[in-house]
């Protein structure tokens, strides 16, 4: 039997669909370089939708790269459908049957009738309601309830049962009566195992409401891929950061709502190795800020029209500023920059001109829309064109912007149209430019303040993460003002894309569990790890973390893993000795000075020694911590910890030890640390537990099935400096 030629080629195609471009990147499996691009304007009016863009991009990015499209092993995209479906009120009629034993129906009743969700300012989505109690419950009583519905307009019937995600047979009943009837159907089972009938009901309003255009899309855009010759699945990008195949966004299409920013995330990710900072997704009109933490960008549960949902997306903060801000200035003095931008306007950047564009500038002040301030800046130049002064045009009079990066224009030519707007103001050229980017960043930094406190990052760790074709017009300024380190992503203006290309498979399962033991998170880590396999995931790359959280008595259980098609080959896995640089240029010392202090067959955890000065003579040591896997990526950064190599059979009780060393007992108070167990290249995040009953249980789950002597590392993050 011949075997395949060595140099057989393979390429995964990333597809962002944005509210304006739809880009396409293709790159090499091997590599993870990007080998071609193309982009077109998103599709919204075509009588296909934004499928046709999607096709469009990845038949020209084929075409255009020379690439077969047998040699395509992945194609993903994201999708801002969803959520531009219910911002618009683009969404079908929905009817709801509620259902609960008797016994619960005077709250299940009333919890599971949905009132009028807002979606949008002026815009409701008003579903209609029936109630079924279960003792009485006949195919002939549903099929009436669905009749009822469907005249009063449903399209789509929810079937939501009180502790359905305990015994979901009532719902699943339901379910095949409405498939008989002609509709579309959507439990509550379907969206969360969690209970909360209310949200649950609420969740699976939204996500059957966009269900009928979600799977036409989906259908539109699987045959094109098919008919291009690609047999690779189709996936679509989660707004949690993960991948699932296009079956399953058939089911839950509301996971895909803020896939956008997760899939950008995913693309810095990869090409930062960033384990702790705030990235910056900065387009031209807005810009979003999240939060990285151990490696993953932090997740909560979506908010719709003010109500809380069960869908699980990045914490996005958005604000409306961006490379293409304009300026606004009166009185001779500078007044804000933004909410409008050079897009909006419908103006070209002064700083994409060439120098000799620009002359004899001259300010005007305009209004871009009806209802805007007449104080916004443009200059006038000899040639009749009117150009913006934006937050890119500062960048690149200041040097921000660089060669290379996407924001980089022309700066003479920007100099000439903010001198214009400097000798208005009384100021140098460069005070106003620095000036602009002051107002623009007020903005911006006390998000990242807020960030920084919200989710306990050690500031002198942190890195500010810029990704977006915009991303320079903001960040360096921001990094200047706030002494944080900053990286811009390699290939920032396609980073979505790219991000889809390279995402893995997600999937998360919740309970609700008091006082689980370890056979609950077993089970629950199993069901996660069967849940991401189902999606498309590669069995043995699929990783586990367990997560309890004492208050809510809630355990989730995410799975993360490749796909069959694209578990990646580790030729490239780094080595010992490029590891420790790694740390070492991330702790800011020297590769001497680093040890490596525990290693598992697939993460390395490496310990620094630093001396600061402190009141004079004194001097206090602090040992920063660097956990970093075959990737190269740093899934651990701390300022200061105790590390501990362990194996399976003394794992608990170096647990227990470390427990307790890094506890502080003040009176009668106790702090707990934060706890990371690595096992593998799975990384245990105990920070959230507050006793070490429960960090055991976490970690004895984790250990099943290990032989005794499986080398781990237990990371201990003391209170006092842990912050």
């Amino acid at each position: 039997m011949t075997e395949p030629l060595a140099s057989s080629r393979a390429y995964r195609i990333g597809i962002d669909v944005g509210g304006t471009f739809t880009k396409a990147v293709l790159i090499d499996n091997a590599t993870h370089e990007v080998v071609g691009r193309f982009s077109v304007l998103t599709t919204h009016s075509d009588p296909r939708g934004v499928a046709r863009g999607v096709v469009d991009v990845f038949r020209n990015v084929l075409e255009q790269s020379g690439v077969d499209p047998k040699e395509v092993i992945f194609l993903a995209h994201s999708t801002t459908q969803a959520t531009n479906a219910l911002l618009e009120g683009d969404v079908a009629s929905v009817g709801v049957i509620g259902m609960s034993t008797r016994l619960e129906s005077l709250l299940a009743k009333s919890q599971s009738a949905m009132k009028p969700i807002e979606l949008a300012p002026g815009r409701h989505m008003r579903p209609a309601n029936r109630f079924l109690m279960k003792e009485t419950l006949t195919d002939g009583g549903i099929r009436k309830a669905i009749d009822e519905l469907r005249a009063e307009g449903a399209k789509v019937i929810v079937a939501s049962s009180a502790f359905g995600v305990d015994d979901n047979e009532a719902e699943e009943t339901v379910r095949r009566l409405v498939v008989e009837a002609g509709l579309a159907a959507t439990c509550g089972n379907d969206i969360t195992k969690l209970y909360g009938l209310t949200t649950r009901t609420r969740t699976a309003v939204i996500n059957a409401s966009i269900l009928p255009k979600m799977i036409d899309t989906a259908l539109m855009t699987e045959a094109s891929v098919r008919e291009a010759g690609i047999q690779a699945p189709l996936m679509i990008m989660r707004g949690d950061g993960g991948v699932m195949n296009i079956a399953e966004m058939r089911r839950r299409p509301v996971m895909t709502m803020l896939s956008g920013p997760a899939a950008s995330v995913a693309g810095a990710l990869m090409y930062l190795r960033v384990s702790d900072g705030i990235y910056f997704e900065v387009g031209g009109t807005s810009t979003n800020i999240g939060v990285i933490r151990n490696g993953r960008p932090t997740v909560k549960y979506a908010r719709v029209g003010g109500h809380e949902t069960y869908v699980s997306s990045l914490d996005v903060r958005v604000i409306g500023i961006a490379g293409g801000s304009m300026v606004r200035a009166r009185d001779h003095k500078l007044v804000d920059v933004g909410p409008r931008s050079a897009h909006i306007a419908g103006l070209p950047y002064a700083a994409f001109a060439r120098p000799e564009d620009i002359a004899e500038p001259r300010i005007e002040f305009f209004q871009p829309k009806a209802d805007d301030p007449a104080d916004y800046v443009a200059v006038r130049a000899a040639n009749g064109i009117r150009y913006a002064i934006t937050n890119t045009c500062a960048a690149n009079v200041l040097g921000y912007a660089r060669p290379g990066l996407h924001a980089y224009g022309n700066p003479e030519a920007a100099r000439r149209a903010i001198a214009a707007l400097a000798e208005f103001i009384g100021k140098s050229i460069e005070d106003t430019a620095r000036a602009i980017l002051d107002i623009a960043t007020d903005k911006v930094i006390p998000v990242v303040e807020d960030l920084i406190a919200e989710y306990r990052l050690d500031r002198d760790q942190a890195v500010l993460v810029g990704e977006g074709g915009g991303a320079a017009a903001l960040i360096p300024h921001a990094s200047s003002r706030t002494g944080l380190h900053h990286e811009i992503s390699r290939d920032a203006e396609v980073i979505s894309s790219i991000g889809v290309a390279l995402a893995l498979v997600r999937d998360v399962v919740e309970r609700v569990i008091p006082n689980p033991q370890p056979e609950d998170l077993k089970r629950i880590r199993r069901e996660a790890f069967e849940a991401a396999v189902k999606l498309g995931a590669a069995p043995d790359h699929v990783e586990v973390t367990i997560e309890v959280d004492q208050h809510t008595h809630r355990v989730r259980a995410i799975a993360i893993g490749a796909s069959e098609m694209r578990a990646r080959q580790r030729r490239d896995e780094v080595g010992e000795s490029e590891a420790r640089e790694i740390a070492a240029k991330a702790m800011g010392v020297n590769p001497e000075r680093v040890t490596l202090a525990a290693a598992t067959p697939r993460m390395r955890v490496f310990q620094g020694e630093v001396e600061e000065r402190s009141w004079g003579f004194f001097r206090k040591r602090r040992s920063p911590v660097r956990a970093i896997d075959l990737d190269g990526v740093i899934r651990v950064q701390r300022s200061h910890g105790v590390v501990r190599p362990v194996s399976a059979a003394t794992a608990l009780d170096g647990l227990r030890r470390l427990w307790e060393d890094t506890t502080i007992y003040n009176g009668d108070s106790t702090i707990t640390p934060d706890i990371f167990v690595i096992v593998g290249g799975q990384l245990i995040d105990l920070s959230g537990v507050n006793s070490i009953d429960q960090a055991a249980a976490v970690t004895r789950s984790e250990l099943d099935g290990l032989t005794s002597d499986t080398s781990i590392a237990l990371i201990g993050i003391p209170p006092s400096r842990g912050l």
